[in-house]
């Protein structure tokens, strides 16, 4: 119970005002929604490998006496902190918390443009590393593709009533 409660602080933080916000347990457990997190879950493994991969690759250039430039050490860092956050958003959405949905859903619609934009910096990083953004690109516009689905955007729809309309007499 400890660690729920430790999450609940952090859902704080990175929720802000909709932390509190959860769907429906019809909507969490709906076969679509769990079929949707899984394939999600398998998406996000594959760019830890990815990632992960990034790392060796560029171990072992420097290990084997070729330069790797501060932008490869920083680009391998960076993707490997970010698919931990996007771990943790797709767990607490699966969990049925709309803020996390929300950032899931923003991060995976962002992430593939600035790292295309990124790669796309003429000798910047080298031919590999481009390699390695665009596949990380095309895995995020799928995880992307999965939460903008009908389905997923109806179970993580915005709870707020809808304002009465005002009858004109």
């Amino acid at each position: 119970m400890a660690l729920e409660t430790l999450l609940l602080r952090i859902d704080r933080i990175a929720g802000g005002r909709q932390a509190g916000v959860s769907i429906s347990e019809d909507d969490r457990t709906h076969p679509r929604t769990r079929r949707a997190f899984t394939w999600i879950f398998w998406l996000l493994l594959v760019e830890l490998v990815l990632g992960l991969g990034a790392v060796v690759v560029a171990l072992l250039l420097a290990v084997n006496g070729e330069p790797v430039s501060l932008a490869v050490w920083m680009r391998t860092v960076i993707v490997l902190a970010m698919t931990a956050t996007l771990f943790y958003f797709a767990w607490r959405a699966a969990k049925g918390w709309r803020w996390a949905y929300l950032r899931l859903r923003l991060f995976s619609q962002i992430f593939p443009v600035i790292t295309l934009v990124i790669a796309a910096i003429p000798n910047l990083y080298p031919v590999w590393m481009v390699t390695e953004q665009i596949i990380f690109s095309l895995i995020m516009i799928g995880i992307a593709d999965f939460l903008t689905s009908d389905h997923m955007r109806a179970a993580f729809r915005d709870p707020a009533p809808e304002k009465p309309q005002s009858s004109a007499t």
